[in-house]
């Protein structure tokens, strides 16, 4: 079992010998770099964390969230025959590998601004949305959650969607995402007098779209101005479904860092599954609209994709169909930055982003490395099942044979997306198998879509030379994790990321592999862009890779709080 992340590489040197076992490395921080291309300490100079960070969940280990979003309408009249509820919670399902801690639904009849019906818990969809529980989610419209986190803790009370009572009526919101800005913010709101109940920065967009816009409102309360208003606060990160008594508003930052996808729910019997796709999305009657962080689970709904929700984009979802109400443009100078790792890692690969599916992209990213990093090896093989696609490249690329090594546990959760180290090295421990039979005296080339702690990938290996294997050479779809990540996605701090702390020449002598190497960060890049239906230019199409090169799309922040 690895340990902690260990020193860097400048302070390795030196010290006349490297350490058989991770467990026995340590960082001491006194002993800086003092090489001019070292980057290992770049970070701690530009980020300081805020104390008041601490207190707001499992923050110890520096993990901040990823969550998946949906809503759902019927439309003509009402009470529609879609089963909202139940679109949603297979929508919800659908999304279920963004997050695995909680869970919520919250629908509308259109009738009364005043109720709403909600039902919210901890675990699993399937556990928590039974038959009792799916009876009293009536409704003619909806919107979902599924939630993992620790920028707030793991509790009932941080469940999504929140809903607030206003003056105006009944407000639920449901979040994907992390505000930048979340300290300043929280500062305004309370500096207005709204008391907040829960450290979520979910509740902050919730109680700051009560606030009335600066212009003024003079026929009840204006939501667009409110929601530009807050787009203009935060400008990232952030999809966001918000209900209304009879409207859906379906919300995308400026950056488009965040995924969010419109769909259209057609009459059963319709010939409509063509890829998934719509030829022009608006063609066919909808019995419904669906809007998910994700498309992949659309065709189980019946519904059929139509395009995303483009960056700063507020679209109204209402009985009488869709429409744009405002479009909130990025600060001058600054490029849509759609964060590349969704490809790598978070989305599931039958999703489609930009007009390409996922797994097209990680297929690419595996051709991508085989020309970056060849070797010689008698089969090609993957860490299940993320790594599949890119493994499935390599093996094409390269000539190579694609053969399975490795035997998951389907019943064992993502170990990258688990809270606590001791749930994650207990989920390697017990998560794969090996089939000895292939593996045995094969030279193998084994793929996985990243490494963020380097404590999952040497039980693999040692897994496969007990089984036989010859050699074992490691070779990554994604390059070297450097940076947090502030933005949403579970990326740790500085400390915790194996990649600033030794190569890969002597990671690979860590973990027991004969050789590892990573994809650039320019071969990433060209693999996303080699499908996708529009060329970037402009600043559009853009993407964040700053988890890899520390560029980050909106800057270091002054009140940033991790």
């Amino acid at each position: 079992m690895d340990g902690p992340a260990g020193p860097s590489p400048c302070q390795l040197k030196g010290r006349g010998e490297v350490t058989e076992s991770m467990e026995r490395l340590s960082v001491d921080d006194s002993n800086s770099c003092q090489s001019d291309s070292c980057q290992c300490d770049r970070i701690q100079s530009e980020v300081k964390i805020n104390n008041k960070r601490y207190g707001r969940g499992a923050v110890e280990s520096g993990l901040t969230h990823e969550c998946g979003v949906f809503g759902a309408i019927g439309t003509g009249e009402w009470p529609t025959q879609v089963d909202v509820a139940q679109v949603i919670c297979l929508g919800l399902v659908a999304l279920q590998h963004r997050g695995q801690e909680s869970a919520g639904i919250v629908t509308s009849e259109g009738k009364s601004a005043r109720t709403f019906n909600t039902h919210k818990g901890m675990g699993l969809i399937n556990n928590i949305f039974n038959d009792e529980a799916m009876k009293k989610l009536k409704g003619n419209l909806g919107i979902g959650h599924t939630r993992y986190s620790t920028s707030a803790a793991s509790e009932e009370v941080n469940c999504q969607p929140f809903v607030v009572h206003t003056a105006h009526g009944a407000l639920a919101v449901a979040h994907n995402g992390e505000l930048v800005n979340c300290s300043s913010l929280r500062k305004m709101v309370l500096g207005r007098g709204v008391g907040l109940s829960t450290h979520s920065d979910s509740e902050l967009i919730t109680q700051a779209l009560c606030l009335n816009p600066p212009e003024g409102e003079t026929d009840g309360p204006d939501w667009p101005a409110r929601i530009n208003h807050l787009m203009r606060l935060a400008p990232l990160s952030y999809s966001l479904v918000i209900m209304l008594k009879d409207k859906i508003y379906a919300v995308r930052d400026p950056y488009g860092n965040r995924p969010l996808c419109l769909g259209k729910i057609l009459p059963l019997g319709s010939s409509f599954l063509m890829n998934g796709c719509a030829k022009n999305g608006l063609e066919d009657k909808a019995e419904g609209w669906v809007v998910s962080s994700e498309s992949c689970g659309f065709l189980s709904i019946g519904a059929r994709y139509v395009r995303e929700v483009l960056p700063g984009e507020i679209l109204e979802m209402s009985r009488r169909g869709v429409r744009t109400v405002d479009v909130v443009e990025r600060p001058a100078g600054k490029y849509q930055a759609f964060c590349i790792f969704e490809y790598v890692y978070f989305a599931r690969a039958d999703s489609i982003f930009e007009g390409q599916m996922v797994y097209s992209a990680r297929l690419q990213c595996g051709r991508m490395l085989a020309r970056e990093s060849p070797v010689d090896a008698d089969i090609v093989s993957s860490v299940p099942e993320s790594g599949t696609a890119a493994a499935h490249g390599y093996a094409r690329q390269s000539g190579i044979p694609f053969m399975e090594v490795l035997c998951k546990n389907r019943y064992v959760g993502r170990t990258f997306i688990q809270p606590s180290t001791r749930l994650r090295q207990l989920g390697v421990a017990k998560k794969f198998g090996a089939l000895s039979e292939n593996v045995r005296g094969k030279r193998i080339v084994l793929i996985d879509d990243s490494i963020v702690r380097g404590n999952t990938i040497g039980p693999i290996i040692k897994l496969l030379r007990d089984a036989g294997a010859a050699e074992v050479h490691i070779r990554i779809a994604s390059p070297p994790l450097k940076y947090p990540c502030y933005m949403g996605i579970n990326i740790p701090t500085r400390e915790e990321l194996i990649a600033n702390k030794v190569d890969s020449f002597k990671l690979a002598e860590y973990v027991g592999a004969d050789s590892l190497e990573y994809l650039s960060v320019e071969g990433l890049v060209s693999a996303v862009h080699y499908n996708m239906k529009v060329a970037p230019s402009d600043g559009v199409g853009g993407h964040c890779t700053a988890c890899l090169t520390g560029d980050y799309p909106g800057g270091l922040p002054d009140d940033i709080d991790w």
